[in-house]
């Protein structure tokens, strides 16, 4: 079932989510299954379980090809409960984001390089992974929700923050975001 996305400026997406305690709850399951259906039907790089009002620790992302991101390269498609992350670098690079919970935007966000990660899997196993570049930077942004943060927050030159349609006005990225 494809779940509604909260948008920026519901209290809700303000909160630090709370751990998962039981991952075989299956609830836990269906919970996933709804934020791939969602993911996929917005044509989301990624979401977090605090996107579609769940107040839990969990994230999922990646595709082989996303058409609100033409120029980069597959991310592997995962999913991760209780996840936590750890810069490798302090390198640092501005790039174009944009958000499900803030549609129709996007901004340079400055975001580590290169970090590696880890959680656990829907099947209970443990996953670390390094990531760098979009992959580490999708990463990142997903992890930020469950703290309560939106990409805007990240920005720092605020001129470069602005509607789809207006930055990339011959793109067509803005017709798919309309959701």
């Amino acid at each position: 079932m494809m779940r509604e996305i909260l948008k920026m400026g519901d209290p809700r997406l303000q909160r630090v989510a709370r751990p998962v305690e039981d991952i075989h709850d299956p609830a836990v399951k269906s919970l996933i299954a709804e934020m791939f259906e969602t993911m996929h039907a917005t044509n989301g790089a990624g979401l977090a379980a605090p996107q579609i009002g769940v107040d839990l620790r969990v994230i999922v992302f990646g595709f082989d090809s996303n058409p609100r991101y033409p120029d980069v390269p597959p991310v592997p498609v995962t999913t991760l409960i209780n996840p936590w992350f750890e810069k490798l670098t302090e390198e640092v690079e501005e790039s174009w984001e944009g958000c499900l919970s803030v549609p129709g935007l996007r901004g340079m966000v400055p975001r580590c390089t290169h970090i590696r990660y880890g959680g656990t899997l829907e099947d209970g196993t443990t996953l670390v992974r390094e990531a760098k570049g979009f992959h580490a930077r999708v990463f990142q942004h997903e992890f930020d929700h469950l703290d309560g943060f939106l990409f805007p927050q990240r920005i720092v030159d605020m001129s470069k923050f602005g509607f789809i349609d207006v930055l990339f006005p011959e793109s067509g990225l803005a017709d798919l975001e309309a959701h």
